[in-house]
């Protein structure tokens, strides 16, 4: 199993508890103790049959991950009513994270679940799990998410229950923290998938302010502002800025995240002039300071006059989509009669794919929003080993023929894909002269 900073947080909390309760029960330093005595803030579990204590103890003293599995599993099913059954799955759950058994990981926490519903950080788990797999695709990715979402929920629900016994105020508000993170990431981007951008924008706030470092909720983030009716052009940028920066260990995707707020920062500010200040500024801070605004751009009819001026060389897709839904005819009959009928170059997100007509996503806001604003019929039919997958990022020219501004779509035709500068042939091999 893939060792996430958040799965280590939750397993680590899981180790801390256990490690806790194992010191009070043993009598730390000072020897072992059937009947520990109650530390503060904390109300102590007690075994008082021997020979339970005892296999308990065995258990948790084992070294090797291995023998201490084994002994774990042996206490918990002879003695399925222990008090500390739940330390003890606990304490499994973690031990099978460090073996890299991801079945019994998840398997122990369903085991935790039914020794007490409300355990935070096998509900936490779950949710984190599902979430993953739900983004990572495939036919269960549906499934997946709804099985993170019902975590989710059920987690943020047993944050009001009452604590349990054995651990101090101070953990139990930490392990509160941790986990809601994981509780209102889940929950936001069900909300942002749903298109509820208010309850989004609340539930990821929320998953930020508690990890403000966490990518996989900052970008959500924007964005729930971004895509919001109207959108928070304000916040949205800000948190997209700053997932720019967080994006920085992992290019491609820091690439994309960049692509995307520079275009839409130059379509509200009216140019680029700033963003990189912005990526900058938000590096440093995980909210926007008190009074932090960004100068809007002129009027879309302004703006599509100021892009038309320009050759159309220097024009992207987000520049065509801003002056072909600007409503400014004249700027879109100038722009419109440059690319009508001529071949353009570009790369674009695949959205849908048939042998014979790719749907694209070619505008950094489209692309976010996996929203098509290309129709490319092929010149000739895509062989199957070609045909690019939905999702992929491709290379392709199109002849632009007709347009529709909403919602916004270029229809083109004679479509290909890049080829590649063919190979240099090899040189012959020199002849070898012969010796007699």
């Amino acid at each position: 199993m893939k060792k996430t900073v958040v799965m280590m947080v939750v397993i680590g909390l899981a180790v801390l508890a256990v490690a806790q309760g194992m010191s009070q029960q043993t009598g730390g330093a000072g020897g072992l103790s059937q009947a520990p005595a109650r530390s503060a803030g904390t109300q102590q579990r007690t075994i008082t049959n021997p020979a339970e204590y005892n296999s308990y103890l065995n258990a948790i003293q084992q070294t090797d991950p291995n023998a201490k599995a084994i002994a774990l599993e042996g206490f918990i099913q002879q003695y399925p009513k222990s008090v500390v059954r739940e330390d003890a799955l606990l304490l499994l759950m973690a031990i099978y994270q460090q073996m890299g058994n991801a079945q019994k990981v998840v398997d122990t926490a369903n085991r935790l679940l039914q020794a007490n519903p409300n355990n935070l950080r096998a509900l936490a788990l779950l949710a984190y799990l599902k979430r993953q797999q739900a983004e990572a695709g495939g036919p269960q990715a549906q499934q997946a998410f709804a099985d993170a979402q019902q975590y989710a929920q059920r987690g943020l629900q047993a944050e009001n229950a009452p604590k349990p016994d054995g651990v101090s105020d101070a953990d139990y508000q930490k392990l509160k923290t941790e986990t809601s993170a994981i509780f209102h990431g889940v929950a936001g981007m069900a909300a942002l998938q749903n298109k509820n951008y208010p309850q989004a924008q609340q539930m990821l706030a929320e998953a930020v302010k508690a990890n403000p470092a966490n990518l996989a909720d900052v970008y959500p983030l924007a964005l729930a502002y971004l895509q919001a009716q109207p959108p928070d052009y304000i916040n949205g940028l800000w948190y997209i800025a700053r997932a720019t920066g967080l994006a920085a260990q992992n290019p491609a995707a820091q690439q994309q995240i960049g692509r995307f707020g520079q275009a839409t920062y130059a379509k509200y500010h009216g140019s680029q002039q700033g963003w990189d200040q912005l990526v900058q500024q938000a590096a440093a801070s995980p909210v926007p300071p008190p009074g932090f605004t960004i100068q809007p751009a002129p009027s879309p009819a302004e703006q599509a006059a100021s892009l038309a001026q320009k050759p159309v060389a220097q024009l992207n897709f987000d520049d065509f989509q801003t002056v072909l839904t600007s409503g400014n005819q004249q700027a879109i009959n100038t722009v419109w009669s440059q690319i009508k009928d001529k071949p353009i170059a570009f790369e674009a997100k695949v959205v849908a794919v048939t042998p014979s007509q790719l749907t694209l996503a070619a505008s950094g806001m489209d692309i976010a929003g996996n929203t098509p604003d290309v129709v490319l019929t092929m010149a000739e039919p895509i062989p199957a080993r070609l045909q690019p997958k939905v999702g992929d990022t491709t290379q392709v020219v199109g002849t632009p023929v007709s347009f529709t501004p909403q919602p916004f779509t270029i229809t083109m035709n004679k479509g290909s894909f890049y080829k590649a500068a063919p190979r240099p042939a090899a040189a012959p091999p020199a002849r070898r002269r012969s010796t007699q």
